[in-house]
Parts: structure tokens; sequence; C-alpha cells
């Protein structure tokens, strides 16, 4: 069985052979701060494609947030991952973490005006169709990405993975413009029941077009290698929902996009 699924692995998270994926630091800004993001692209295609911007989880841009960038490459987007913390700000531990991300929770106007910057500079790439664009992030990225689409940005679509549901301004929700799918660990512990009913009547109330998908026995940072394999401590890893997970967001881009599998 175990092979079985790391066959299955290898074929839902890989993507093209003979993909040439380019990566570099990209530096930029939002307003006065300077971030360092994380680009990753086929550099032997020549036409634009869609970009995909990845938000990294509460360690700040890690080497998940990178290989999921050079996945998504793989696959043919561009894929940039924004930095929400700022350049050098990297977290050596979970306390610092947790004061870094509690910075952003707490003021949602600078969480929005940093992934917003993050879009604006996968947008300004040459290799990238401005007119095809999603958004992705994992727990605190999850969050994040989230926020994006309530602040009304324009992009096309935004996954949240194991990210939180919650909302300070729920009336938000009417603007947005995105469609949204969540991909979230049915015991998740983190996410309450209070916030996950918020979260589906903020965006049935707005008309959106979303969807929420649990998978069983998955509980946070389900796709997160380095978490253990110990659900009883309310993070872990969990192959099955990692590949289960992925496919949804690639089956989500193909209509997003209108991508031919």
């Amino acid at each position: 069985m175990k092979l079985l699924i790391t066959l299955f692995a290898l074929a839902v998270l890989g993507g093209a052979a003979d993909a040439k994926v380019k990566t570099m630091p990209v530096e930029y800004k939002q307003g006065t701060t300077v971030l360092e993001g994380y680009l990753a692209y086929d550099d032997a295609a020549k036409d634009k494609r869609p970009g995909v911007l990845v938000v990294h989880a509460w360690m700040g841009i890690d080497d998940n947030a990178k290989k999921r960038a050079e996945l998504l490459a793989e696959l043919g987007y561009v894929a940039f991952v924004a930095d929400i913390y700022g350049k050098g700000v990297r977290p050596a531990n979970r306390d610092e973490a947790a004061k870094q991300a509690g910075i952003y929770k707490k003021d949602r106007a600078l969480m929005r005006q940093r992934v917003a910057a993050g879009l604006q500079a996968l947008v300004a790439r040459k290799e990238v169709d401005g007119s095809k664009t999603a958004a992705i992030g994992y727990c605190f990225g999850g969050t994040t990405v989230l926020e994006l689409a309530r602040s009304g940005a324009k992009v096309g679509g935004v996954v949240s993975f194991h990210g939180g549901l919650d909302s300070p301004a729920p009336a938000d929700g009417k603007n947005i413009k995105s469609k949204v799918l969540v991909l979230h660990g049915a015991s998740d512990q983190g996410i309450s029941a209070t916030d996950k009913a918020a979260f589906e009547k903020e965006l049935t109330d707005a008309k959106v077009d979303w969807q929420l998908v649990e998978y069983g026995g998955a509980v946070h940072c389900f796709t997160h290698k380095d978490a253990g394999n110990d659900p009883s401590k309310g993070c872990a890893y969990d192959a099955n929902a990692d590949v289960r997970s992925w496919a949804a967001m690639r089956s989500f881009f193909d209509e997003l996009f209108a991508k031919k599998k």
C-alpha cells in the first residue's frame, strides 16, 4: 500500500519530466519594507503562463514552500513564494514563529498589504499572464490567501491548505471576486466548529463560488512532512491527505484556467 501511495504521489505531485525549472530569490517592497520572495518557473517555456502565488506557513519561507513552488513550475505555472515577514526575518523556532504570525493575525490590514505586494510582484513578471492568477497558502498562509480574497483582489482563485478560517470582519466576504477552495483536516482541533460554520455562512451569504473539502483523520499541518506522523500532537503529516489535496488543487486550477488534462 505504501508503494502505491508513493507512486501515486509521484504522479500527482510531480510535473513534466522535461521541465527546466529555474529558481531565484526576488527582492521587492511593500511600502518601505524590503521583502524577499522565491520565484520558480520553467525556463524552457517562452509563452506567458498563469501565475500562482504561494504563501508560506508560520515559519516563513521554508523548504516546503519552495518545493511547492517548484512543483507548480513543473506543472507549467510561474510560481512565486511571497514573503510576508520581511527580508531576513526567518523564525528559528515555534516561539519566534508564533510571535511573527501573531503580528499579522492581529493586523489583517497589514497581512493583506503584504500578500497584495507579493501578488503584484508575481504579476509584474514578464512570464506571467496577468489575467490568469491564483494564490495558495499553507497554515498561516492559508489564512493569508483567504484575506487576499476578502480584500477584493483581482485573483482568479485561492486555495487554503489547513489554514485558519476565522475572520475579524466577516462582512468582507462580499468583496470576494475569486473562487475559493479550502482543503481541511477533518480532525484539525485548531479550527473551531464555530469558525468553520461562520466561514461557510460568510461565503454563502456573499454568493461566493466556494468549496470546502475535508480529509478524514487529518489534523493540522497535513502537508508538512517535517511535522511528524503523530496526529495526537495536533500537527502531523498525512500522506493521503497531502496527495489528495494537491490533486484537488490541480483540478481546481484546470477549471480556473481552462487547462486541458
